[in-house]
């Protein structure tokens, strides 16, 4: 039953300009009345920020341990079958509710939060993560949570900590430094303009990243997954490309920024001892907010770290523009 769940419906009948709105109730309505959120949220006041200026590009630490669930997840096939889905609604704990969007997707509060508003917007079904699935839900999204809200996807071998069931994340617009990036002039590298859809690079940032933007919702939906199929033919696989994607609305026109990845995990994450670095790279650190659970972590991280880890999960320039190319 998910009607006990629902705190609020959002749908082609609500005004446009009410989900944000309806969020922000939802958070301050579970700050009151979810124990375990309340927690989460006044663990940020903990929180340390420390900016690591690397080769061309600024990365920002975030410590915070409330973090280490999420960060140390065990993601691997056996794990994920011996345990309960905690994105399912019959799993939920009893005191979280959340906005049912479109009557296929969740909107709840992340009790482990990075942000001071930090959502999960979970499929009402238990589906596999697969975004060729829901990639016009994830445009709208963006449309319908702007101009507050950024939303992120993790590929379900690249940083999902629920592999098994399909969601995204929303975060405050702005918070992840690559928004930033995104809008800067002198990184902007223009590729590529397919059928209503501005492809481009961005310069000197250490990682691989693909910028898509369009004001036309269905053309960039469709070079979207046409890119997406490029890459796996680019990286000799047949599945959903390992990646993280960022989406955001504003001035009529949406902007998605594509990561690509070789790996989730850097070989640091599962040495021993002092050796291991616990940083599992997802949409918010990849995008230069890397959070580290561990305060060894915190103080050690340094810029020839950072700029090796970018190395080790990304993809080379060589595969981006091979994919890019495939594009007509």
């Amino acid at each position: 039953m998910i009607d006990p769940k629902i705190f609020a419906v959002f749908d082609l009948k609500s005004p446009k300009s009410s989900l944000p709105e309806l969020a922000v109730r939802l958070l301050d309505g579970q700050k009151e009345t979810w124990p375990q959120l309340t927690a989460g949220y006044s663990s940020l006041d903990s929180i340390r920020l420390r900016e690591v200026r690397c080769g061309g590009y600024s990365v920002w630490l975030q410590f915070n341990p409330g973090r280490i669930v999420s960060t140390g997840a065990k993601v691997d096939a056996q794990s994920i079958r011996e345990r309960r889905c905690f994105l399912c609604v019959q799993n939920l704990p009893a005191a979280q509710n959340g906005i049912l969007y479109r009557d296929e997707f969740l909107i709840l509060c992340n009790p482990a939060p990075i942000f001071r508003e930090h959502f999960t917007i979970s499929h009402v079904d238990h589906v596999p993560q697969l975004f060729s699935n829901s990639v016009v839900r994830f445009l709208e999204l963006a449309r319908d949570l702007s101009p507050r809200y950024t939303v992120f996807y993790n590929g379900p071998r690249c940083g999902a900590s629920a592999p098994d069931h399909m969601h995204f994340q929303a975060s405050p617009s702005g918070t992840i430094p690559v928004e930033e990036a995104a809008r800067e002039k002198s990184r902007r590298m223009r590729r590529k303009h397919v059928r209503g859809v501005e492809i481009l690079t961005l310069a000197d940032f250490g990682r691989e990243v693909i910028v898509l933007e369009s004001q036309q919702i269905e053309r960039l939906g469709h070079v979207l997954l046409d890119l997406l199929e490029a890459l796996p033919a680019a990286t000799g696989t047949k599945e959903e490309p390992m990646m993280n994607l960022l989406c955001s609305y504003g001035d009529s026109a949406w902007r998605v920024i594509l990561f690509p990845r070789s790996k989730h995990r850097p070989d640091a994450y599962f040495k021993e001892g002092d050796e291991r670095i616990l940083i599992s790279p997802a949409a918010v650190d990849i995008g230069g907010l890397i959070v580290t659970p561990l305060e060894k972590d915190f103080n050690t991280v340094d810029a020839r770290t950072v700029e090796g880890i970018f190395r080790e999960v990304s993809i080379p320039q060589a595969t981006v523009e091979a994919a890019i190319e495939e594009l007509s």
